[in-house]
């Protein structure tokens, strides 16, 4: 690549914390992460007519992953572009663009177990109509080392990065190291102060990876994550920053994992406690946020660890926790 292209940050209102998209003002321009429902019309429509360009222009949707508040605008702004515009996950994430009730089988799956919410899977259920614009095929499935051409000489390669969902990916601009991670790089978590994940070993070593190999130029953000004091990074990282939220998610995710393993090797306790089963982890780790919160990261990521921990061999925890 030969001339650097332009990246713009686009942001759509919803809830607690705005939406990030960003463009990639390509030959074949792209959008990576759609949003919800609205967030194509009210968000990147005028953002787009601000800068010039127009949504029905929009060749590429590069999704970073498959959670509500990322792929929920896809169908709407494929539509936007008049169906033209290619849509592009990983294959482990599609169920959750083709269909609404995946989201739901997640959640009975995951977090639900411990969250005393009768109406929780109604209230998800009635989520997923709200803010999910429709369900759809992707046109491309990536499984990771895929390259992508957005017209003229301006390539992005996809790289399988698990660990916050089964099929995260960042999308890397070659030639200026642009990286896209959407959620995949936790740092303390967003507006919940806890990092969310699904596989803590599959986080750590995409987290590893990103650092070490990849090494992001800029590192783009699918939300403002937080330091240890609760400042934000905001969306869009230097190389020093993201170096920086790298590392701090990797010793995060250390000091999350030695809770859990001695909250696991002194047996799950019930409790009235909110972080029941896990109230010895949120007391380790001084955790006082409310766990209930939607989309509950404390439960999605110890949820993670209790499946890791009751599949691990007596060798494997000697060697993992010495």
């Amino acid at each position: 690549m030969t001339e650097s292209v332009a990246v713009h940050p686009v942001v759509s209102p919803w809830g607690r914390f705005g939406l990030y998209s960003f463009f990639i003002d390509a030959p074949e321009p792209a959008i990576v992460d759609t949003g919800i429902a609205s967030s194509p019309a009210e968000g990147m429509v005028p953002a787009l007519e601000a800068i010039g360009r127009r949504i029905e222009d929009v060749r590429w949707i590069l999704l970073t992953h498959g959670h509500i508040d990322h792929i929920g605008g896809a169908y709407a702004l494929w539509e936007l572009t008049g169906r033209r515009a290619q849509v592009v996950i990983h294959e482990a994430d599609a169920p959750m663009l083709r269909s609404r009730r995946a989201h739901v089988d997640e959640y009975l799956a995951g977090r639900a177990q411990y969250l005393d919410d009768p109406d929780g899977e109604a209230k998800l259920t009635e989520a997923t109509k709200a803010v999910i614009s429709g369900e759809m095929e992707p046109t491309l499935l990536v499984r990771g080392g895929e390259t992508i051409s957005l017209g003229g000489d301006v390539t992005v390669t996809a790289h399988s990065i698990p660990g916050h969902t089964r099929g995260s990916v960042a999308y890397v601009i070659n030639g200026q190291n642009d990286v896209f991670v959407g959620d995949a790089v936790q740092v303390h978590g967003a507006a919940n102060g806890f990092p969310g994940f699904v596989d803590p070993a599959d986080y750590r070593a995409s987290l590893q990876y990103l650092r070490d190999q990849i090494r992001p130029r800029h590192l783009y953000l699918g939300h403002p994550y937080r330091r240890a004091d609760g400042t934000p990074y905001g969306v869009e990282l230097d190389a020093g920053q993201a170096e920086e939220a790298l590392t701090g998610s990797l010793e995060i995710e250390a000091r999350v994992n030695s809770a859990a393993h001695d909250c696991w090797a002194a047996g799950l306790q019930e409790s009235d406690s909110p972080y029941s089963p896990f109230a010895r982890v949120a007391e380790e780790l001084g955790y006082a946020g409310d766990p209930s919160l939607e989309p509950s990261p404390f439960f999605t990521t110890l949820n993670g660890y209790r499946t890791t921990f009751d599949h691990m061999t007596e060798d494997e925890e000697i060697n993992t926790h010495g």
